[in-house]
């Protein structure tokens, strides 16, 4: 009988701290994404729940696309997380400065980098320094 009032406890705290609606939009799928400012120099990465909403950012700011996928708001907050606890520092709207060692690091995540861009900056980076 203890049991039973324990289990019906448990399953109705459960229901009541997990709500369905909270847990679906948190985890919506949408667009990651990952701009480029030339004059700054920077990355910034981010979510877009669609194309419309992303092109908005696009155009309002000077920034480049680099590469998108679909995923989530919980591969953000993962990808933002891990660079932390890595040491690598970002303002508050994500901005990233650009550098080889953030480059590598978001490709080990498996983050969107846009590889071919990313070996063009590099060339010019090098003859640049040449």
């Amino acid at each position: 009988m203890n049991n039973r009032k324990i289990i019906k406890g448990y399953k109705t705290s459960m229901s009541s701290s997990f709500n369905e609606d909270n847990f679906t939009d948190k985890f919506k799928d949408g667009i990651i994404y990952t701009l480029y400012s030339d004059e700054f120099n920077s990355l910034r990465v981010g979510f877009a729940e669609n194309d419309k909403v992303l092109e908005k950012k696009i155009s309002s700011e000077a920034l480049i696309l680099l590469d998108m996928k679909k995923g989530n708001k919980k591969d953000l907050f993962l990808l933002i997380t891990t660079l932390k606890e890595l040491g690598i520092k970002y303002s508050d709207n994500l901005f990233f400065e650009y550098s080889s060692h953030l480059m590598r690091h978001l490709s080990t995540l498996g983050w969107p980098i846009g590889r071919s861009f990313y070996k063009q900056r590099k060339i010019k980076k090098e003859l640049l320094c040449a």
